[in-house]
């Protein structure tokens, strides 16, 4: 007894309470997120019954079958829309019957996000000092709940294994890898999109990675048209031209600079204020990634946003892309609770980004977004992708190249 007659209390008691008792309450936290998301998802409207995976199964069953790749069309009209390389990656899944390719799809998605996560919070989660199982966790709840994975899910599609190719090349550069570029290559020999990637390169002065891309994207290609010479010469002179076999341009879903032109005039899109944008586009994110000289994950943050932007379609489950961008943005604002001003507006920034994201507001003017209040919502998505690649935030991953300068190095 101490001389207040007070007993003594253990530090050591205490000191070994209070992590049991903080990993109890992360663990009950996860575990509630996890029912809270799940429950949504299955409830709440928007399950796209697979859709984009029924077109891959079907057009290129059709095609193994001894069909025509590009002539193969479901009820309301789509098609196979991806380069013939494409086709002969997915022969695996195609060959499954309905049910274990919705599985095997969705298994590798999984793999992919799990990847992607682990790759790019896991630095964040060091940085801060947080326990990494309930970070991971954490993470792949508030990922769950995007409405852009939600949607790459539900209609079984691609973008995320195609993030998991280009985001192995992240990986490699930051180790100087001699084999980086052979992911980003893969990826825009399976669709066109991330080959923007390949202009990162090049503004970056990765010439050796740029080259490996480029050499990748070519011998798939080619390959491709050996082996599918009818469905190649088709995809180039035809198909890749078509925009129709995609779909609307001004449906709310495009959250690209031309969805937003299509919204404004659907009879008469204006091409020419396409093309300002467009420009307007390229010319911040080549400043932004000049900025970001060294840092790699900040550069490949804007690069996806800008590939979302200034492609012609980009549907609202292609804007998975603009999550490595919300993650350097968490970077951006870290130690928590932040004394400067501007972390603190980058905080704000990002939860109104996410929670945006996370909302599907866009999907209230599906059938009309015309006034102020409509050209706000309908192009929310597209706002947040245009905030995001204005956003100061150079230097803010602390994810360094050996060098520190991979806009010289080659």
């Amino acid at each position: 007894m101490t001389t207040t007659g007070r007993p003594r209390v253990s530090t050591t008691a205490v000191s070994v309470t209070r992590p049991a008792t903080q990993h109890r309450r992360r663990t009950l936290l996860i575990i509630g997120l996890v029912t809270a998301i799940g429950v949504a998802i299955a409830v709440l409207p928007g399950h796209r019954g697979w859709f984009d995976i029924g077109v891959y199964h079907g057009a290129v069953r059709h095609w193994a079958d001894g069909g025509q790749l590009y002539e193969w069309v479901t009820w309301n009209q789509y098609g196979f829309t991806y380069p013939p390389f494409a086709a002969l990656v997915m022969l695996p899944v195609a060959a499954l019957p309905w049910h274990p390719a919705i599985a095997a799809n969705l298994t590798l998605t999984v793999v992919a996000a799990s990847f992607l996560l682990h790759l790019l919070v896991g630095p964040v989660a060091r940085r801060a000092g947080w326990p990494r199982w309930h970070t991971f966790a954490l993470a792949a709840c508030l990922f769950a709940a995007l409405n852009p994975v939600r949607d790459t899910v539900s209609f079984g599609q691609v973008n995320l294994l195609l993030m998991a190719l280009v985001y192995v090349d992240l990986w490699l550069l930051e180790r100087r890898h001699r084999l980086a570029g052979v992911g980003i290559g893969l990826a825009a020999a399976i669709k066109l999109t991330p080959a923007v990637f390949v202009a990162y390169l090049l503004v970056t002065r990765r010439w050796r990675a740029a080259a490996t891309a480029t050499l990748t994207t070519a011998v798939a290609t080619l390959l491709a048209a050996v082996v599918a010479p009818n469905a190649t010469r088709t995809y180039f002179t035809e198909a890749l031209w078509d925009t129709g076999r995609v779909g609307k341009l001004e449906y709310v879903s495009n959250q690209s600079l031309l969805g937003l032109v299509a919204r404004l005039d659907p009879a008469h899109p204006d091409r020419l204020l396409w093309l300002c944008l467009v420009a307007a586009a390229l010319a911040f994110w080549w400043h932004q990634v000049r900025r970001a000289a060294g840092d790699e994950r900040l550069g490949f943050a804007f690069t996806g946003v800008l590939g979302v932007l200034v492609s012609p379609v980009s549907w609202v489950h292609h804007l998975v892309w603009l999550v490595p961008g919300l993650i350097v943005l968490v970077g951006a604002t870290l130690p928590w609770p932040s004394t400067r001003p501007v972390e603190r507006w980058r905080l704000r920034v990002g939860v109104a980004g996410y929670a945006v994201l996370s909302s599907g507001v866009v999907w209230i003017f599906a059938n009309g977004s015309s006034g102020p209040h409509g050209f706000l919502g309908g192009n929310a998505y597209l706002l947040v992708a245009v905030a995001m690649l204005l956003l100061p935030i150079s230097g803010a991953t602390g994810r360094r190249t050996p060098d520190g300068m991979s806009a010289q190095s080659g």
